[in-house]
């Protein structure tokens, strides 16, 4: 289920006898947490009531010896049992070794009442590599019904979500200081939640956010000055390509990696106009059918570099940050020299 329909299921009816959580996403866990135990427990029982465990340092055995127990001062308990996938056997062992499993539904056919368990694995993702693993997940603690899913935020829901954020904190943040801020952030939910309010405390409700606040406060966000970079380069404009650069060196950015977005900017830019891309919506459309991650401030930034630097500059850009990046990779005394050997050359 997911975690909306875990919260309504509270609502309407008491907590289940046993959870088992699974996914990466920090924020709906929280908020899934919070209304357990709102459900589950009075504000006196929360202080005895809640007990954690982590499967690396405990057994499955030991959780369910503590929720048979009885407890004089907690009549009511949550057992929040975090790193879910350690039990899990491994090699052999994995076909033979299901006794975890069948005390846990041995648990689950007479559970104590007033006690609930959850199990909680957030190492996994739900694509690429580690699909196999969360399925493996899921198999093991098939006793539990009651299967709650804590997938990523895409990036249009991330915004949707700052903007609720924003709002509720009464900051006044513009629709591209908000593009700025989730981009930075990578679409993280938890992290989109704590920069908003680090940013409510910052600059407060009587002005608006700028875009140099959230360069000051929220980590990652030197990005946007890389894509400063490069909207000076494709002018041609070498004084704001020398301030961009100066101002990547005072925030520390590590060189290489900026070189590394310049480059993959420049290839995205080149991949778009092969594939006669012009509009954001396009390109999102296209990098998204490809199984590229694209979201729609990234769709705006290419389609500006597709549209300030024609084809020939571009594959010109491409060769150059080429050499660049192999200068880094030499002996040279410093990294600014090859950078503004860059500019100077792009700038030409």
């Amino acid at each position: 289920m997911s975690p909306e329909s875990f919260v309504r299921s509270l609502a309407k009816q008491p907590p289940a006898a046993a959870y088992l959580f699974i996914g990466p996403d920090a924020f709906e866990r929280d908020r899934c947490r919070r209304a357990l135990i709102e459900r589950a427990l009075t504000p006196e029982e929360r202080a005895d009531g809640i007990t954690r465990v982590d499967l690396d340092e405990t057994t499955v055995a030991a959780v369910l010896d503590d929720a048979r127990s009885f407890s004089l001062f907690a009549p009511r308990r949550v057992i929040w049992a975090a790193s879910a996938e350690a039990p899990l056997p491994r090699g052999r062992a994995a076909d033979e070794d299901n006794s975890a499993l069948l005390e846990l539904a041995s648990y689950l056919r007479d559970p104590n009442p007033g006690v609930v368990l959850v199990f909680d694995c957030q190492r996994y993702d739900f694509d690429g590599e580690d699909k196999a693993k969360l399925e493996r997940v899921e198999k093991f603690w098939s006793a539990i019904p009651n299967v709650v899913e804590f997938r990523r935020y895409t990036i249009d829901a991330a915004r949707r979500l700052a903007q609720d954020l924003a709002r509720e904190a009464g900051l006044q943040l513009g629709a591209a200081e908000l593009g700025m801020l989730v981009e930075a952030l990578a679409g993280d939910a938890a992290r989109i939640a704590s920069e908003i309010e680090k940013l409510a405390l910052y600059a407060g409700t009587q002005r608006r956010v700028t875009v140099e606040d959230i360069a000051r406060l929220v980590p990652d966000a030197q990005e946007t000055t890389i894509f400063a970079l490069v909207n000076a380069l494709a002018r041609g404009d070498r004084r704001r390509s020398l301030e961009a650069l100066d101002t990547l060196l005072r925030e520390g950015e590590y060189l290489p990696l900026a070189l590394t977005f310049l480059a993959t900017q420049f290839r995205l830019a080149l991949v778009a106009q092969d594939a006669n891309l012009r509009s954001s919506q396009q390109i999102q459309a296209w990098f998204t059918r490809q199984g590229i991650r694209m979201w729609r401030d990234r769709a705006d930034q290419i389609a500006q570099t597709v549209s300030a630097f024609p084809r020939q500059k571009l594959q010109f850009a491409v060769e150059k940050v080429f050499h660049a990046d192999r200068a880094l990779r030499d002996a040279r005394p410093d990294d600014r020299v090859v950078m503004e050997e860059l500019v100077f050359t792009l700038t030409a």
